[in-house]
């Protein structure tokens, strides 16, 4: 794959996770929708207040992503540098 972030979100598996990311840990939800054509993920700093949530569309043009509320940036770096249990 050559894209980092569709790798990464690609290896979080559906439903619960849990994992860690910059020392925190998460608890991690994926949704795939749309025959697998969207994914929603949303993660939840398990004892402390950050929050990630994303949804990515497959389309014809290419991928879409978008963020729920927050940059990008955020949360690229943050299913690239998410490490699972």
């Amino acid at each position: 794959m050559s894209d980092p972030f569709r790798g990464a979100l690609e290896r979080i598996p559906e439903g619960y996770s849990e994992g860690r990311y910059d020392g925190r840990r998460y608890r991690i939800e994926k949704t795939l929708l749309a025959g697998g054509r969207s994914v929603k993920l949303v993660a939840w700093e398990l004892g402390g207040p950050d929050y990630i949530s994303l949804n990515l569309y497959q389309l014809a043009s290419g991928d879409l992503l978008k963020p729920c509320e927050m940059e990008e940036a955020k949360v690229r770096t943050f299913v690239t540098g998410l490490t699972l249990d």
